[in-house]
């Protein structure tokens, strides 16, 4: 499936319409964001069910404090519009277990 880039004027708007959704929250100078773009992008097509979007966090403030990032990347996932997790990792494997953890094995 494709990854959606959201903003502040989109963000509300989409996750509240996602019924499964995982947000990739990163920044233009964090080298590991930079480095697990391409990982987001690759498992997102196992996903079809699931919404997968990107927010660059610097350009989109007021949809940043909807989360407490400590680390980056952070990631977000959502359910009928509720986070029900947020971590940060750089790891595909574990990313991939929340992932599992949340919407099964992929297709």
């Amino acid at each position: 499936m494709a990854v959606t880039e959201l903003d502040d004027s989109t963000f509300a708007d989409a996750i509240s319409a996602s019924t499964m959704a995982v947000v990739d929250f990163h920044a233009g100078w964090c080298g590991p964001c930079i480095m697990f773009k391409p990982k987001f992008k690759r498992i997102s097509n196992d996903y079809p069910d699931v919404q997968f979007f990107m927010v660059d966090g610097e350009a989109a403030p007021e949809a940043r404090k909807t989360v407490t990032i400590d680390n980056l990347p952070f990631f977000a996932i959502y359910k009928d519009g509720e986070m029900v997790e947020g971590f940060s990792t750089s790891k595909e494997e574990n990313f991939r277990e929340a992932i599992v953890r949340h919407f099964g094995e992929g297709a």
